[in-house]
């Protein structure tokens, strides 16, 4: 098992990139994390899911990934923890079962948010009001990076913390 600093060398060493990207909040950086080149590395990713799994409340009883980037991650965190995942979409089917949620069921449950790089937290936002309309309120919000550009304080004026395995400080200052 990597360290937490190996661990945020590995992934700036695969996965930050230098240039001028378009966030999903809209702002633009100079520093990017391609996630899918974290996620596609099953070394890398087991690695990551072992530290997330450390930061799951005891009695998490689902572990729910908000598509896309934080399926790959949740079904890997599903195999370190034996729990059960369930995947959120930004959009419910509009067609067969026409859920939001695909998976066991999430009411009644102590449920785990697993996201992969939050900036602004707005995705993790948009599916809390969706579990908020089924009566769900998330145990623990997890992400495998926190920009550390707004997204744990917009978490905190709807109630929730973020957790996360490693912050860009972290990963700017892992040599």
């Amino acid at each position: 098992m990597m360290n937490k600093n190996e661990l945020a060398q590995q992934i700036k060493a695969t996965a930050q990139l230098k240039g001028s990207f378009k966030l999903r909040s809209g702002a633009v950086s100079d520093t990017y994390f391609d996630k899918y080149l974290f996620e596609s590395d099953p070394q890398l990713l087991l690695a990551i899911c072992q530290e997330m799994a450390k930061l799951l409340p005891a009695d998490v009883e689902i572990l729910a990934g908000l598509e896309m980037g934080g399926i790959p991650v949740v079904t890997v965190l599903s195999q370190v923890t034996g729990l059960p995942a369930a995947f959120i979409r930004k959009e419910a089917k509009e067609y067969g079962t026409c859920k939001y949620a695909e998976g066991p069921s999430l009411i009644g449950k102590r449920v785990a948010i697993i996201e992969d790089v939050v900036s602004s937290g707005g995705a993790i936002v948009d599916a809390l009001a969706k579990l908020d309309d089924d009566g769900i309120q998330p145990a623990a919000i997890i992400c495998v990076i926190d920009r550390e550009t707004g997204g744990r304080e917009n978490l905190v004026a709807t109630g929730y913390d973020l957790l996360s395995v490693l912050t860009m400080t972290d990963i700017q200052g892992a040599s």
